[in-house]
């Protein structure tokens, strides 16, 4: 069945795409993030690894959100490690970072996936797509606030 619901299928091919991308970036923070969990230590242990399991399960919520979004604009979601990797702007870690590099990169984990984010909003306003604008808003909302938290430890 053809969909309707007032957004073109030019706008929502490209609305999806740019979906996929923040779905991409979302899910490649989120390993990442799980990962420094695993294998954070240092005097800051207890501290950061906490933090991280509150964002990891943040994000593994984020990501279903993402990807229904995109099966609601009638486009596949992308689901393998294959395909995040052509689409993230995320790197992948070197080796197990030191706790504070870890920091780093998270920090700058959650500023890409705000970027990307806000560069979705151009085509989503022409589209007159609310529900995507409002999903964006949000997810800008909690790595903005993400960042800002894990840049604060960072300070001396």
């Amino acid at each position: 069945m053809a969909i309707d619901i007032g957004i073109n299928e030019q706008d929502r091919a490209e609305i999806a795409q740019g979906l996929s991308r923040l779905l991409a970036d979302t899910y490649t923070l989120y390993l990442k993030t799980h990962n420094f969990h695993w294998n954070v230590k240092g005097p800051m242990f207890q501290t950061l690894h906490l933090m991280f399991e509150q964002q990891y399960n943040e994000l593994a919520l984020a990501v279903d959100l993402i990807a229904e979004r995109i099966r609601a604009l009638d486009f596949p979601a992308p689901g393998t490690y294959r395909e995040f990797g052509k689409l993230t702007s995320i790197a992948e870690p070197e080796g197990v970072p030191t706790a504070k590099d870890m920091i780093r990169q998270l920090v700058q984990g959650q500023e890409a996936v705000a970027r990307t984010a806000r560069s979705l909003f151009p085509v989503v306003e022409r589209a007159s797509d609310e529900p995507t604008a409002d999903l964006l808003t949000q997810r800008l909302q909690v790595h903005e606030k993400a960042a800002w938290m894990l840049r604060s430890l960072l300070e001396e």
